[in-house]
């Protein structure tokens, strides 16, 4: 983990929050999907022509990462839809990151060092205690935790597929051209289908916000996979978790929803974790 990975991969963790919260700034779900997936392909398609095509090895992982994806939207919008933000984004993405670190050993062969591990468990740790200080003071709504545990079990898979999609396929970028090319597909077209001749006036109100959205979408994950091929996919998951931290702190600022003292000490625990896993030996 070097610092121009870290960087980036906290870069990513900070477009990936913003674009949650545009997606749940939406009220329709299916219609800021619908746009940040939509505009996903898009950009996909335009960068295709100048990207290298994906080495064959890299195409079965590509598909089965589509195939996650759609999971992964479908889960997210319905934990969107059921819960807070500041409850369901840090359930589905704090479950990510121990998930991850099991899936890496077991397939990538990859097992983290003393300093990684430590530095795993501390940020597990401190991502915990944002997702239970956004369920604290609340009924428990099981449907809506549901699907956010879910939602993070999606993440975890496709983490850890694209990790090894991207290392075989030659090219980060034209990995990610692709992905979003193929998985961007499927929502647009349910949403079409479903609206059929008010789709453009039904999409046009949040148009803006959701092309927004799609950049960010795009961007946050592009990082990622640039990142995957430099550093172990473990530590690399549980940075990207910090993603939580910011969407606590936007959920408080444009939601009104609570921070508290304990997210403070969550992400304080954070950057104590994002030490531990830069030291070597």
């Amino acid at each position: 983990m070097t610092p121009l990975v870290v960087t980036a991969v906290l870069l990513a963790a900070v477009t990936h929050a913003s674009w949650n919260a545009l997606a749940h700034r939406v009220p329709d779900k299916l219609v800021g999907f619908a746009l940040i997936s939509g505009g996903g392909m898009l950009l996909g398609l335009a960068t295709v022509p100048f990207t290298a095509f994906p080495a064959a090895g890299a195409w079965p992982y590509l598909i089965a990462s589509a195939v996650i994806h759609i999971a992964y939207y479908v889960l997210l919008m319905t934990s969107f839809r059921l819960g807070d933000f500041g409850q369901a984004y840090p359930l589905a993405r704090g479950t990510a990151p121990l998930v991850v670190t099991l899936l890496a050993a077991l397939f990538a062969h990859e097992v983290p060092d003393r300093w990684a591990a430590a530095g795993i468990a501390v940020s597990c740790a401190g991502l915990t205690g944002v997702a239970v200080w956004g369920l604290r003071g609340h009924r428990p709504n099981w449907a809506a935790i549901g699907a956010a545990l879910a939602t993070g079990l999606t993440i975890a898979a496709y983490t850890v597929v694209d990790g090894l999609g991207v290392r075989a396929s030659g090219s980060s970028l034209g990995y990610i051209a692709w992905l979003m090319a193929v998985q961007g597909m499927v929502i647009p077209a349910y949403a079409l289908h479903r609206w059929r001749r008010e789709t453009v006036a039904v999409l046009r109100p949040f148009a803006a916000v959701g092309l927004l959205g799609a950049v960010l979408s795009v961007a946050a994950y592009a990082l990622v996979l640039w990142a995957q091929t430099r550093a172990e996919l473990a530590p690399i998951a549980a940075l990207r978790e910090s993603s939580i931290i910011v969407g606590a702190a936007i959920g408080a600022v444009f939601f009104k929803e609570r921070f508290g003292a304990p997210r403070v000490v969550a992400a304080a625990l954070l950057v104590v974790g994002i030490g531990l896993m830069l030291r070597t030996g």
